[in-house]
């Protein structure tokens, strides 16, 4: 026999009320992400590369030396590529361009600006970023999840007292979305973005770069459905 529990909607005996929960938190982020692009150009091939392998490990040298503050180093993409002249009959090598990609994640963002620095004074080098995050499993996300819960709660006890009665027990607690598989889009993590290039120089060191975090926006959504006790109408 089928209970009024059951039912995908209310009876008299069992009305339900259907609300959704919604959270917004402004919190700090945990991770900072600079991009680091290292170039070599010459005529000669093993040349380039020679010059390109020694500013990439001048490179990962320098970020290795910030010890914990780096969480993550990654070597993305590495090129080399031939110019070709634009004039002749003939295919011939005007130069080689060689590029390597790194990607670090910082946690202490006082060396991020010191690092960031220093990275752009080598010769050849361009730095992207930062990019502001959090991470996977910060506790902002279950904190925004539970806030969202129990705004639900609340709404719907408002509407149950709204009628003169209470509520009885939750049927259905869902993510946004969660009931026609809609696939769940992350927010896009914003940030002040800088992009500069470094040439050769034998000047000192400059100043650290001053960067300010951009606060980080979690969002939590849910519906749920709760049944009340019959109302006195």
């Amino acid at each position: 026999m089928t209970q009024p529990s059951d039912l995908p909607y209310g009876t008299p005996q069992a009305p339900r009320v259907a609300v959704r929960g919604e959270a917004h938190l402004e919190v700090d982020p945990e991770i900072a992400r600079i991009g680091i692009t290292v170039t070599a150009r010459g005529t000669d091939r093993r040349t380039t590369l020679d010059d390109l392998t020694r500013r990439n490990t001048t490179v990962l040298d320098l970020i290795k030396s910030y010890g914990d503050a780096v969480e993550n180093i990654t070597t993305g993409t590495l090129t080399i590529t031939p110019e070709l002249t634009r004039h002749g009959r003939t295919e011939r090598v005007r130069a080689h361009h060689g590029t390597v990609h790194i990607t670090a994640e910082l946690t202490d963002f006082t060396a991020l600006g010191e690092l960031a620095t220093r990275l752009a004074d080598l010769e050849l080098t361009r730095v992207d970023g930062p990019w502001w995050e959090l991470r996977p499993d910060s506790p902002a996300h279950g904190e925004a999840r539970r806030r969202a819960v129990e705004e639900a709660v609340q709404r719907a006890r408002a509407y149950a007292e709204a009628l003169g009665t209470r509520l009885a027990a939750l049927v259905e607690l869902a993510d946004l979305g969660a009931e026609n598989a809609t696939p769940y889009l992350p927010p896009a993590t914003g940030g002040a973005r800088m992009a500069f290039a470094a040439a050769e120089s034998a000047e000192s060191t400059p100043p650290p770069l001053d960067l300010e975090p951009r606060r980080q926006t979690v969002t939590a959504q849910v519906n749920a459905r709760f049944t009340m006790h019959p109302p006195q109408l």
